[in-house]
């Protein structure tokens, strides 16, 4: 699944090539993937016409500011585990798995692909609160890059819980849009080991992961992602930081600090990879 970076990567792409553009067209493929309007036969009408001021992300959700219009309306995606937005020429090939096609000018598209057909699209109408629609929304901790995201804060979500850290820096309601990639990078940064209970944690532990939880984040959208299963920018372009991932994937494989294999063990069913020398 997208995490924070993948996303992030792709919101700064479609800002580079989308903005301003009017929406000419479209064509809805997979009815499922459109969550609101429950009338997918009015989805493409409602925001043929309308042109993109802006995309945010709030966790692993883009949202697509919308213009003109009275008041404000969005469209929102999630792409979940294998979702692709690619910006690409009308005459380019249609993948099998596209699921939904957004026209602008210049013959150029908006695709939305999705082989495990999880992702979905909303249309949020001038004047809605954008959560009632997007419920998830509602349910989504701070933002690592947000100032709300500050030692105290992460704190408070950890200290007195009795679960593994890796388990808790999975739920989207302790930090939005941290994944497995980037848990286990933080977590090996901080020299925390996976299976370490939330209530055992030190302030000193809080504060390291604090820290390095922005830093893996950083240095992944600096690199454009880690490309894993099928991700691609909106360009078509796989991201670079698997190269240089700390202990993500590399079961079996030397840490790059001490030599020692790195390890895998599966915690809630995911798998977690970390350094035994480096993490205790």
């Amino acid at each position: 699944m997208p995490e924070l970076p993948e996303v992030e990567t792709i919101r700064r792409g479609l800002n580079q090539l989308t903005l301003h553009q009017k929406i000419t067209g479209g064509d809805v493929l997979l009815d499922r993937t459109i969550a609101y309007p429950f009338s997918v036969d009015k989805f493409i009408p409602e925001i043929i016409g309308s042109a993109i001021a802006s995309w945010h992300r709030r966790g692993k959700y883009l949202l697509a500011e919308l213009t003109p219009s009275p008041q404000t309306h969005w469209l929102g995606v999630h792409l979940r585990m294998t979702g692709q937005l690619l910006w690409v020429n009308q005459n380019e090939p249609l993948h099998k798995h596209t699921r939904v096609r957004l026209f602008f000018g210049d013959e150029q598209e908006l695709r939305f692909v999705d082989q495990r057909t999880f992702g979905q699209m909303w249309w949020v109408p001038p004047g809605v609160a954008v959560e009632t629609i997007m419920t998830g929304l509602a349910k989504l901790a701070v933002d690592p890059f947000s100032p709300e995201f500050t030692v105290e804060y992460l704190a408070s979500k950890l200290q007195n819980r009795r679960r593994p850290i890796k388990t808790a820096l999975l739920d989207q309601s302790v930090v939005a849009g941290l994944g497995n990639i980037y848990a286990d990078e933080a977590l090996f940064k901080s020299g925390i080991l996976p299976v370490t209970l939330c209530i055992d944690l030190q302030l000193e532990q809080i504060q390291s992961l604090h820290t390095t939880i922005i830093q893996v984040l950083e240095t992944s959208i600096a690199a454009g992602g880690t490309t894993f299963s099928n991700f691609l920018n909106v360009q078509g372009v796989n991201g670079n930081y698997g190269g240089v991932a700390w202990v993500y994937n590399r079961s079996g494989e030397p840490c790059r600090v001490c030599s020692t294999p790195i390890q895998r063990i599966k915690l809630a069913g995911r798998s977690s990879h970390f350094c035994p020398q480096c993490q205790h």
